[in-house]
């Protein structure tokens, strides 16, 4: 992974690796997982083990459009991700209806005081069950134990790892720039 400068300053970086992409059938969510991860302050996406260019050309749209920087990358093995992540420092948080409770327990507090890199594992579908073990994830983390989205947990994590912060968040370049008003739309184009 290339180095990025965070813009969130006081922030460890995060990325979310996307796992078990199938292209005929997740394009649409897969797509979604990747624009909320680049919205709510994410650094970067990559898309494990299969390429798709459709999903790329989405988000890089995006990117040129509304602002980066975003670190995309896709069609790397999971496994030498989450290698790298962890040879480099960084912790791994796997987002699972099975982990512990965001609200019930400290795990934000114990992922957050590790002031550490942090790459979100985000699952497509079903996960292989080593997902949970110690030599892939530092954290199994739901939230909420039922099932749902995985774009929602995403986004709930982010929100509630950078505490509201990142709905502030302005990105450089941006060609497309909406102003908020109470009714209506207005954008600005640069």
């Amino acid at each position: 992974m290339k180095a990025i400068n965070n813009p969130d300053k006081g922030f460890p970086r995060v990325f979310v690796l996307r796992w078990g992409h199938r292209p005929k059938r997740d394009l649409r969510l897969t797509t979604h997982v990747a624009l909320t991860a680049r919205a709510l302050g994410a650094s970067g996406f990559i898309l494990s083990d299969v390429k798709d260019e459709k999903v790329k050309d989405s988000v890089e749209k995006v990117v040129r459009n509304w602002g980066g920087p975003f670190f995309f990358e896709m069609g790397v093995p999971w496994r030498r991700v989450v290698n790298e992540w962890r040879k480099n420092g960084g912790i791994v948080v796997h987002l699972t209806a099975y982990g512990e409770n965001i609200e019930t327990s400290d795990v934000l507090q114990r992922i957050k005081s590790a002031g550490k890199d942090v790459l979100i594992l985000v699952g497509s579908q079903k996960v292989p069950g080593k997902f949970f073990s110690e030599s892939v994830s530092d954290f199994n983390v739901a939230i909420g134990n039922q099932p749902h989205s995985e774009c929602a947990s995403l986004a709930v994590f982010l929100d509630r790892f950078f505490e509201g912060r990142e709905l502030a968040k302005t990105f450089d370049n941006a060609k497309l720039i909406i102003v908020p008003q109470a009714r209506g739309k207005k954008i600005i184009t640069n």
